[in-house]
């Protein structure tokens, strides 16, 4: 039996959506459900049962025994928010202490980091970097990568230790994250009411506007690598998951208009000043780590992901997974 935190989250269900295609349901899902529609992230899925996260501790001391690990995938992902206490509570300690369960109890432990951690990206972005070498640009990164180090520093381990570092991640059941969702559903829905995207224009001289630079990765790659990953108890270490190939916006806005069958329309806004401080214009995943361990090749290019979220999610009557 394994744990998924953030269960009714993106990431989190989109996991358990890989893990019942491939035969597996003996999965407690556990998250804050709140009040929101993320419970339609879930409605399809094969679990044992729905835990609230308030209870997961008292969960884990009761059935210990037969709890083989946790993919621990809950987070506060908002990379706008700025209570550092919060994200501290909820990204850092709560990650120690689950940590600290599975190596009590050898069970296995696979979480969610970030490339929010990479920062600006002057140091590169190689999984193979100590995180002790890294400096995020926002607080959410910051709550990421002291969890990282933390890890970095334990000598001793659970007998599976996974970290996974998201790239821009995009794709079905992203759907309740407003502000903080992909720039492809967003603009699907602002081509579906304007015919037009707004793209951030650039503040930098050395990059024209539109050219910024993403590594853009498929939920469906994602979710395949780390059931992958699981399969593999052997592996352990901190990954990227990303492409290995940065886009620019312009191609982004190119694609989800060749998906929708219409001529490129895009309208340049400033980057707000809350975050323009922070704003990245490059990230770049290195994916030799992964590679070295055979895990698969990404399927999902830009193209293909692009177009299958739109024509088989986002224009259907049920978007979900």
């Amino acid at each position: 039996m394994w744990i998924v935190t953030g269960a009714a989250g993106f990431i989190g269900s989109a996991l358990i959506w890989e893990l019942n295609q491939n035969g597996f349901d003996q999965i407690i899902a556990t998250d804050f459900f709140k009040n929101d529609l993320r419970w339609k992230n879930l409605s399809k899925r094969k679990v044992i049962d729905w835990i609230r996260r308030e209870d997961l501790f008292a969960f884990l001391e009761k059935f210990k025994p037969e709890i083989d690990g946790l993919f621990h995938i809950g987070a506060c992902s908002s990379t706008t928010e700025t209570d550092l206490d919060y994200l501290l509570r909820n990204n850092y300690e709560d990650s120690k202490n689950l940590y600290n369960w599975c190596l009590h109890f050898n069970k296995r432990f696979i979480y969610a980091s970030s490339c929010a951690t990479y920062g600006d990206g002057s140091r590169g972005f190689s999984d193979q970097t100590s995180s002790h070498q890294l400096y995020p640009m926002n607080a959410y990164g910051l709550s990421k990568v002291l969890f990282d180090r933390w890890v970095e520093n334990q000598s001793q381990k659970p007998p599976q230790s996974v970290g996974l570092k998201f790239s821009n991640v995009y794709g079905p059941n992203e759907y309740h994250k407003g502000e903080q969702s992909s720039v492809i559903y967003k603009a699907f829905h602002q081509v579906s009411s304007t015919e037009t995207i707004r793209l951030f224009k650039s503040h930098r001289p050395d990059y024209r506007d539109g050219e910024q630079k993403r590594d853009f990765i498929y939920i469906k790659d994602v979710t395949r690598w780390i059931y992958e990953i699981w399969q593999r108890p052997d592996i352990s270490g901190l990954f990227n998951m990303g492409f290995g190939e940065a886009n620019t916006w312009t191609s982004v806005a190119d694609e989800i208009f060749l998906s929708m069958g219409l001529p490129p329309k895009i309208q340049w806004i400033d980057i707000p000043e809350a975050i323009r401080e922070q704003y990245q214009y490059f990230t770049e995943a290195r994916m030799d780590s992964l590679r070295e361990y055979g895990i698969s090749l990404p399927l999902w290019d830009l193209k293909l992901g692009i177009e299958d979220y739109i024509k088989n999610y986002l224009r259907q009557k049920d978007p979900y997974l």
